[in-house]
Formats: structure tokens, sequence, C-alpha cells
């Protein structure tokens, strides 16, 4: 019976935000393994020994964490925003997707995730509905209100033989 496994992450906050940034001048630079994919998002790695489950209807389950980092400056630094090391955290209340700011020192929610409304990507990539969450809308300096609709978040999957 083939499964899948989550294999990386690729989100890109916000595409109209990306192109605002890139339009001032402004740059999006990642870091520590994440790298720009073709369409402008961010591609994130799972960190070793953390991984989030799929379930038997394939939703995921639990927590899993990935790595690297992506950095939005523009206006003279005056508009920099530094998100590291994102987790999707699934409880029975919902899910989340959780970024490091601040140099690493606290996590923040910055997406609350809708895993009713999950549809299939390329492959067995799965796409995750994302809304602005109420703890990231001062990070975003309040110009997006809590529950903007953001980039889905894509679940890159692969096959393996259980």
């Amino acid at each position: 019976m083939n499964m899948l496994k989550v294999t990386g992450l690729v989100w890109g906050l916000k595409e109209s935000f990306r192109n605002y940034v890139e339009a001032t001048g402004g740059v999006i630079a990642t870091e520590q393994g994440a790298e720009r994919s073709a369409d402008g998002s961010i591609a994130f790695t799972p960190k070793a020994g953390e991984e989030l489950r799929l379930d038997g209807r394939g939703k995921p389950q639990g927590q899993g964490s990935f790595s690297g980092s992506v950095k939005f400056q523009s206006h003279g630094g005056m508009l920099s925003i530094h998100l590291a090391d994102p987790t999707i955290e699934v409880s029975d209340t919902g899910a989340s997707l959780t970024v490091a700011v601040e140099g690493g020192s606290h996590r923040l929610e910055i997406a609350r995730l809708d895993l009713s409304a999950i549809s299939q990507g390329e492959a067995n990539d799965m796409l995750i509905p994302a809304a602005l969450s109420m703890d990231a809308y001062q990070l975003l300096d309040s110009q997006y209100p809590p529950g903007t609709v953001l980039d889905p978040v894509r679940l890159i999957c692969a096959s393996i033989e259980s």
C-alpha cells in the first residue's frame, strides 16, 4: 500500500505583498536552506526527525517543522520582515502555521489553516488555504486585516511503501 510522506513546504506569504516589495525596489532574500520557487514562493525543507503525519484520509496531523528563512526588505529597511523555520501545528482546535520572528527568539502564529478545504496540487501535493492570523496583523504593519486570504500552504508529498 502506498502512503504519502511530507517532504517539503512551499509558501509565499502573499503574492501581492511579494510583488509590492519587489516593485518598490526591495529584496526578498532566502537563507538557511530556503529557496525561491519559480512562482516566487519560498520552499522549505523538513527538519530532521520532525514529520507531519498524514491520517488515513490524507489530512495532516501533529506537527511538522521546516528549515529555512526569508527576509522581506524595502523602503531602505523601513519595511523589514524576517520569517524563519515555519511549523504546521494541527490540534483538536484547528491548524496553524507558526514562524520564528525577531531573530528566532519568539514564535508567532502567522496563519490559520483550513484543513476542511484542502485541494490536490501537482502530483501528490496538497494545497491548504491560509488566512492571516490576529497575531500576525501587526507583523505586517497593519496593512492586512486578520482573516485576509494568504497564499495557500503547499505540502510537497511523496509516495512511500508501507
